[in-house]
């Protein structure tokens, strides 16, 4: 939500995403390979920037990743480095990752976190927030990761004000393997506008995506800028 002219697309590193692109050169079962077929774009909104798509190969479960090459050392390492401490008796059988975003945060220096837990619709009733024009501020998400590992996580945010598209910004988020703690991502730092015509109420729509196109969440809603912090 920087407004910024260009559409920007920053790669901030997860927990296990560089463990997870080493594998490809190991030859490794969880790795992940681009295709030369076609591209994509994230979301309807977002158009203007075309994905690569990429070709998953078969998805195993976190036992079956765990018992294929068992006997290649220095691929097990790898794989136990990837899944870190994660219970293999909790994860199930599920092909399937899950991802839950918990919450959203904005951290502005000299002042308490603004938290905003994510409603169960997914959608906010009313205003969710309001920002000091001319701040510099950040976001933080909470999330948690279960069942398999989830390749390739990315936000999305479209904002719009008076129905006219004003900021498109797309973030690599990164790997990440379960686990019970929850995970955090903050994203680079932000300055909102300023000025008579930057003040006012803006609508906004964000997406959580994998790198199947997975959706985790979506989410609409409005946000003000104005003179002063509420």
């Amino acid at each position: 939500m920087a407004f910024d002219d260009e559409d920007k697309e920053d790669v901030a590193v997860g927990k296990t995403v560089n463990e997870a692109e080493s594998g490809d050169e190991r030859g490794g079962t969880i790795s992940r390979h681009m295709s030369e077929e076609g591209s994509a774009a994230v979301t309807e909104e977002e158009d203007e920037d075309v994905d690569r798509r990429i070709d998953l190969g078969p998805q195993c479960t976190l036992k079956e990743q765990l018992e294929k090459d068992k006997d290649d050392e220095s691929l097990r390492r790898w794989k136990e480095q990837l899944l870190g401490s994660v219970d293999m008796n909790s994860v199930g059988e599920s092909l399937e990752p899950e991802v839950k975003i918990l919450s959203l945060a904005i951290k502005a220096a000299g002042r308490e976190d603004i938290v905003l837990p994510i409603p169960e619709s997914g959608n906010p009733a009313g205003l969710w927030f309001t920002l000091k024009e001319g701040s510099r501020y950040s976001l933080m998400f909470t999330f948690q990761v279960s069942h398999n590992i989830v390749s390739g996580l990315k936000y999305t945010n479209t904002v719009w004000k008076t129905g006219i598209k004003v900021d498109s910004t797309k973030e690599m988020i990164g790997t990440f393997s379960p686990q019970a703690e929850p995970y955090t991502h903050e994203m680079p730092e932000e300055t909102t506008p300023s000025g008579l015509f930057a003040r006012g109420t803006y609508s906004a729509r964000s997406k959580f995506v994998d790198d199947d196109n997975k959706l985790y969440l979506e989410i609409n809603y409005t946000f003000d800028i104005r003179k002063e912090w509420l």
